[in-house]
């Protein structure tokens, strides 16, 4: 059976009293946090940066002390997967969605953007990443 890596950002908002998180809507519809493939020699961190900027335009800064591995099977491929996710902060000043891949963007509270992430997984995840990242303050 194929295996598949991608890594991603779990993307906080920098400068802020609140805590806003940004969330991406794939264009098959599935709404998370930017993540990709790796390719070539990426290391997992530079890979979820890449993609972060890929995806929505923006850089990305990793927080150290935060990595979380998803696992699943997608049967359409035939495939297992594995998502590295990194906490991150991001300046959103220059979002603009990458056409080939995402319908939207957009920034929102955790309890928002709880509301509306497609995976249980992801859910928990999010919550996770708000806990880790509210106590570094």
């Amino acid at each position: 059976m194929k295996h598949e890596k991608s890594c991603g950002i779990i993307p906080f908002i920098a400068n802020e009293k609140k805590v806003s998180v940004l969330i991406v809507k794939q264009n098959n519809g599935v709404i998370g946090f930017p993540k990709g493939h790796v390719e070539n020699n990426e290391s997992e961190e530079e890979t979820a940066l890449r993609e972060c900027f890929e995806e929505t335009n923006t850089k990305a800064s990793i927080i150290n002390g935060f990595r979380e591995e998803i696992s699943y099977y997608m049967p359409e491929y035939e495939a297992n997967k594995t998502v590295v996710f990194f906490v991150g902060t991001i300046d959103k000043s220059d979002l603009k969605k990458q056409e080939s891949e995402i319908s939207d963007i957009k920034i929102m509270s955790v309890k928002e953007a709880l509301k509306i992430i497609s995976f249980d997984d992801t859910k928990k995840l999010l919550k996770k990443a708000e806990k880790f990242f509210v106590n570094l303050k």
